[in-house]
């Protein structure tokens, strides 16, 4: 089956996606003017296999549309005959990485380690330039240990995400970033499709149900803020995203303070391509976790052992036990929920791990870590 929407693009912005009969088939936004789905393979976004029998849908998402109006034509062809329709072939595998970064050793409870990763990140599955394989690569290059995979309303991507981890050494969690014009949600683990026609509250239970975790990605970032009401707060909150470029502004501060402790603070880069956004790690959310897989890393998250640095070989404010750990942060200032308390001396200070959120700062008042 071949799909191709056509409409007047000044002006417009329509997106595109599909249902068949036994539910999600696929979702591309306004990233693609067609899409194929063959049994054996599809365009990234959407899910190979048989087209089963049944009403099948084409999904018309209404993102921008002038006053005056956009006409558009949606045109279906389809075929019973195997190879007459096929997408791209698929991309030849990455080689291993041969040189990565060595790990970051920081002080840790007894059987765990922290690891340092990217929840946000974006490929050819919707509409970043990098295949799974390439991601994957690039991430581990950077010295990341594990790396959400979070395609806009797709889940296509989480069948290469195996293999891509195994060839490159880096943990790959399934995620999905739930994307509408109220706002964008990390939906974090093997939850299946998240319909994003359904209200927020539902992609928390959702997630809840499956056993993963659900974010509130970006919530201050201008026209993609979080506006949507929810009845019950997700787990985890988005604080720091590539585009908190002056880390001296304070609203995301306000945003964590607000929700704390019900939210439990991450990052992510929002990685797309190169000269849009930042590249994976920066900033960097570590997690304190058991072991590098991914029920492991969901399970850190979950239990709120995280912490955020504005990159992987900077400064990193942790909890270890019951203290507050200041790790290559000489001559930067700590500061908790009522102020500044101490300047940081030496590349290993410890301090009285009190609640509340607690940051290091540099001279200027800008940001250099958080934890919670």
């Amino acid at each position: 089956m071949r799909v191709e929407l056509e409409y007047e693009r000044s002006g417009a912005v329509i997106d595109l996606g599909c249902l068949g009969s036994a539910g999600f088939r696929g979702w591309s936004g306004g990233a693609r003017r067609f899409f194929v789905i063959t049994g054996d393979a599809a365009t990234p976004g959407y899910l190979p296999g048989e087209l089963e029998d049944g009403e099948w849908q084409v999904m018309i998402g209404l993102h921008r549309i002038p006053p005056e109006g956009a006409d558009y034509r949606v045109t279906v062809e389809v075929s019973t005959m195997a190879g007459e329709l096929v997408p791209d072939p698929p991309p030849e595998p990455m080689p291993p990485l041969t040189e990565r970064p060595p790990r970051r050793i920081l002080p840790a409870t007894a059987g765990r380690q922290w690891l340092a990763g990217d929840l946000h990140s974006h490929t050819v599955h919707s509409d970043g330039v990098m295949t799974v394989a390439e991601l994957a690569r690039f991430a581990a290059g950077r010295g990341l240990d594990f790396l959400a995979v979070t395609d806009h309303n797709t889940i296509s991507h989480h069948a290469e995400l195996p293999a891509a981890a195994a060839t490159q050494g880096i943990c790959l969690l399934a995620g999905q970033e739930v994307t509408t014009a109220a706002g964008h949600a990390g939906a974090l683990g093997n939850v299946g499709w998240i319909d994003f026609r359904e209200p927020p509250d539902d992609w928390l239970q959702a997630c809840e149900q499956a056993g993963g975790l659900m974010s509130v990605n970006h919530p201050y970032g201008g026209q993609l803020s979080w506006v949507a009401p929810m009845k019950r707060r997700p787990p985890l909150l988005e604080v720091w995203h590539w585009s908190w470029l002056d880390t001296r502004w304070t609203m995301p501060i306000g945003w964590w303070q607000a929700w704390y402790p019900a939210a439990i603070p991450v990052g992510g880069s929002d990685w797309h391509r190169p000269g849009s956004d930042a590249p994976p790690g920066l900033p960097t959310t570590w997690v304190e976790a058991e072991d590098t897989d991914p029920a492991a890393v969901l399970e850190a998250l979950a239990a709120g052992r995280t912490a955020i640095s504005a990159d992987r070989g900077g400064p990193v404010l942790l909890r270890a036990s019951d203290e507050l750990v200041a790790v290559d942060a000489d001559g930067t200032i700590l500061t908790g929920p009522d102020g500044p308390l101490a300047r940081v001396r030496g590349q290993l200070a410890k301090f009285d791990g009190g609640d509340g959120c607690h940051r290091l700062l540099d001279s200027s008042g800008a940001t250099l870590s958080l934890t919670g």
